[in-house]
């Protein structure tokens, strides 16, 4: 699952359509690659001005925006394969530039990966990467149980 943690200032992401354009950009990075959607949390997090501190200086009082993005990967990893990390980081860039570059805004993102074992869904362990049962899951959109392929 990605886990996606949008910091902002207010006045940034105030409309339910601002919110809806950036997690739907965010979602495709991850359908395109085969991931089922509901996988994709989006989090929107305002902090109140004179929450927000760089090199510890409060920013509150800059003329533009500074928006903190944060991910978290656990369904599939990429650090491992620079082909694969090149793809994440120029989709992750694409999916983003609309919703700050473009508007002026200083922005930031960084993304973790989270080890998959220590993971759940609705009580489910999710299915393989690529797997028959976790194209099932991106089928329905949702989680449902299922049986390792080639066991009995």
């Amino acid at each position: 699952m990605p886990l996606w943690l949008v910091f902002h200032p207010p006045g940034t992401f105030t409309t339910p359509d601002s919110k809806k354009a950036l997690t739907d950009d965010i979602t495709k990075i991850y359908t395109a690659g085969g991931l089922p959607a509901f996988y994709v949390v989006v989090n929107f997090i305002a902090l109140p001005e004179g929450n927000i501190f760089i090199g510890g200086e409060n920013i509150s009082q800059r003329s533009k925006p500074f928006i903190r993005f944060v991910a978290e990967h656990i369904a599939v990893h990429v650090t491992k394969d620079a082909e694969r990390q090149a793809r994440t980081i120029k989709r992750i860039d694409e999916a983003l530039k609309p919703h700050v570059a473009d508007k002026g805004y200083d922005w930031e993102w960084h993304v973790d990966e989270t080890p998959r074992g220590l993971w759940k869904i609705n009580g489910l362990v999710p299915p393989p990467f690529g797997s028959k049962a976790e194209k099932e899951w991106a089928e329905l959109n949702k989680p449902v149980p299922w049986e390792e392929e080639g066991k009995k």
